[in-house]
């Protein structure tokens, strides 16, 4: 595989949290154009790899690279490269669907005639267009998060981050989401870099699959290598033989995640 195809690359990344080591020299790299799983048991490292990724925290070592930017060095240029649907809820409820889209365009630069008409777009795509007047906090879970997504979009970024994106929604909304999302990454060519406990989503849409444990890559392929790799009849099987079977408890809370958000977005 070449560089140039290539819009993700990680090399040896550290981080830690005092004596916590979090992200344990971890390497891995995403293709343009393709949906890439990242796997793991709570508090595995997940999200503190996405956070380094999208500018929100700073590596203690190692190296990023997206879209041939360093997400330290050239923090604004990154910013503009992603969208990224985290897993708590982000939208203002007191807003409108289409004033929650607008205003992300404004802090996005786009220009006015373009907010219109790809807010136009995205909330057709994403069956909210009739909605696009109500008040947030009158939408359902499913909308919600429909929203989100679509508003991730907005700004035509190269990169998607989906941060569990489905979590508590029922079978017909992930289905109708996931729908959406691979018509997107299809026709405009976003890549996309998701996390997910559900492993038949991530069997189903994810081209390759990287799966992470104690803050360190343990397998990397496509559904099919894992299952051949392990010896496993299904993905969550396959999981489980990579990861263990033991409980394991979120290492950050939703509150420390949203601050750390906060922070980065004042700065």
């Amino acid at each position: 595989m070449s560089q140039d195809n290539r819009i993700i690359r990680v090399q040896h990344l550290v981080r830690t949290f005092g004596t916590v080591t979090a992200v344990n020299d971890v390497t891995f790299d995403v293709r343009r154009g393709e949906t890439f799983a990242f796997l793991g048991p709570n508090g595995a490292g997940k999200t503190t790899t996405i956070k380094m990724l999208t500018t929100v925290l700073r590596p203690t070592s190692g190296t990023l690279e997206l879209d041939g930017l360093d997400p330290v060095k050239d923090s604004t240029e990154v910013r503009k490269r992603f969208g990224v649907v985290f897993q708590d809820p982000s939208l203002d409820s007191e807003l409108t669907a289409w004033e929650n889209l607008d205003i992300h365009g404004v802090l996005y630069h786009v220009p006015r005639r373009v907010r219109r008409e790809r807010g136009e777009t995205l909330l057709k795509l994403f069956e909210l267009w009739d909605r696009r007047n109500d008040l947030v906090k009158t939408f359902s879970g499913g909308m919600r998060r429909r929203l989100e997504i679509a508003r991730g979009f907005l700004h035509t970024p190269r990169v998607l981050f989906l941060d569990e994106p489905t979590l508590g929604l029922d079978p017909q909304s992930r289905n109708q989401m996931w729908t959406h999302v691979k018509n997107l990454n299809a026709t405009e060519g976003v890549t996309v870099f998701l996390t997910t406990h559900y492993m038949d989503e991530a069997d189903r849409v994810a081209d390759r699959i990287a799966i992470i444990d104690h803050g360190k890559i343990v397998a990397t392929g496509s559904s099919a290598e894992l299952k051949q790799q392990t010896g496993a009849d299904s993905l969550e099987a396959a999981f489980l033989k990579l990861t263990g079977t033991t409980i394991r408890d979120e290492t950050f809370s939703a509150e420390d995640r949203m601050r750390q958000v906060a922070r980065v977005w004042r700065r």
